[in-house]
């Protein structure tokens, strides 16, 4: 008979890879073991397996929830309708929203690809190209010349917006003397006013 899925089931899902995602940004992906995991998250090894199976199972859960969310919030956040720069600001605003909290999940994505199978990367990548494409086709209604095949420089440009968004765990603080809003809009900005000089 096939075991039932307790009703707690997503809640502890959720748990553990919180608690996993810090366990792999403090110790690193060969160090930490199931069996400190196990422990973080005060459950036993056993269930631990029960719920992911093996160490590379459990990082590429930790990494595709967390890009899944992720995309998901871009899509909630953009209006189809609004005027490009207006919907860029709210996609950018919605990606340093979702990074709140998620420090050690971004860590994780950053660090672990390697630990995982062709298959594992395979399916990180398609979600990684689906929010990068959120992006991309914006900066290229704002600017067609960025898509030019003498100077292809949509890639390059939505890049550095990435890098601006992915690197501010590295020193943004919340409760600082700048919001995640205040940066939405510098970041913004940025890419707005600079792509104007791209010819």
């Amino acid at each position: 008979m096939a075991r039932t899925r307790a009703t707690d089931f997503d809640e502890k899902r959720r748990g553990i890879l919180d608690h996993a995602a810090a366990v792999f940004a403090e110790q690193g992906m060969e160090k930490a073991s199931m069996s400190q995991i196990a422990s973080f998250c005060a459950v036993s090894k056993s269930l631990l397996y029960h719920y992911y199976p093996s160490k590379d199972a459990l990082i590429y859960a930790i990494i595709i929830t967390h890009l899944e969310e992720l995309d998901e919030a871009i899509e909630m956040a953009d209006v189809p309708d609004e005027a490009p720069e207006k919907r860029l600001r709210r996609l950018v605003g919605a990606v340093l929203e979702n990074y709140r909290g998620a420090d050690n999940q971004h860590k994780v994505q950053l660090n672990a690809t390697s630990a995982l199978s062709d298959e594992q990367k395979a399916g990180i990548t398609a979600v990684e190209r689906r929010i990068v494409r959120h992006f991309s086709s914006l900066l290229k209604e704002i600017n067609p010349q960025l898509d030019s095949k003498e100077r292809p420089l949509l890639m390059p440009v939505t890049m550095s917006l990435f890098g601006m968004m992915n690197w501010v765990y590295m020193w943004f603080r919340d409760g600082g003397r700048i919001s995640r809003e205040d940066y939405a809009d510098v970041a913004t900005t940025l890419i707005l006013e600079g792509i104007k000089a791209v010819r």
